[in-house]
């Protein structure tokens, strides 16, 4: 009724590759990572990186090149720290711009290179930034212009209380 020591340890290295394999799911579904990639930080302040958090990409023509590590304010400006991997050589005229994936997506974090030959170093700035477009301020918007038209119907209304048809003026 007993089990043998070998079926014991059989037993053992199974749970033990059962609980690797958890450990190694959970952190790629985390998106973590044990030992991060050789590379240098740049930073770049937004007025608005509305859905950007730390771990999303960093992407240059589609590629993946990097990470957002942290996200702060300095001088009331969102700034963001991006880990770029190494041999990947941004210039000083490049543009960051905050992206979403799909209509409703992930956001992430888009770099334009420039024409400069100058390029940037591990704790530089990246001084031409995009902010995120923001699906919620811009239907807002679009609320808000087609209310102002109304204000021209109430101008027509008026005109026909006074006995006058809209367009027509008195002689």
């Amino acid at each position: 009724m007993y089990a043998t020591r070998t079926t014991q340890l059989i037993v053992g290295i199974f749970a033990i590759l059962g609980m690797i394999a958890l450990a190694i799911l959970s952190l790629s579904l985390g998106k973590l990572t044990l030992l991060p990639k050789a590379g240098y930080t740049l930073y770049a302040s937004f007025d608005n990186i509305s859905g950007l958090k730390p771990g999303d990409q960093i992407q240059l023509d589609g590629v993946q090149i990097g990470k957002v590590v942290q996200i702060g304010l300095k001088d009331m400006r969102a700034r963001v720290a991006m880990r770029i991997d190494d041999g990947v050589e941004i210039d000083a005229d490049a543009i960051a711009a905050v992206k979403t994936s799909g209509i409703i997506g992930d956001k992430y974090m888009s770099i334009a290179l420039g024409p400069s030959d100058r390029i940037l170093k591990d704790g530089d700035t990246i001084r031409q930034t995009q902010s995120a477009f923001v699906l919620e301020d811009a239907i807002g918007q679009l609320i808000n212009n087609s209310g102002s038209g109304g204000d021209s119907a109430k101008d027509k209304s008026s005109n026909s209380d006074k006995g006058q048809k809209p367009g027509k003026s008195e002689k």
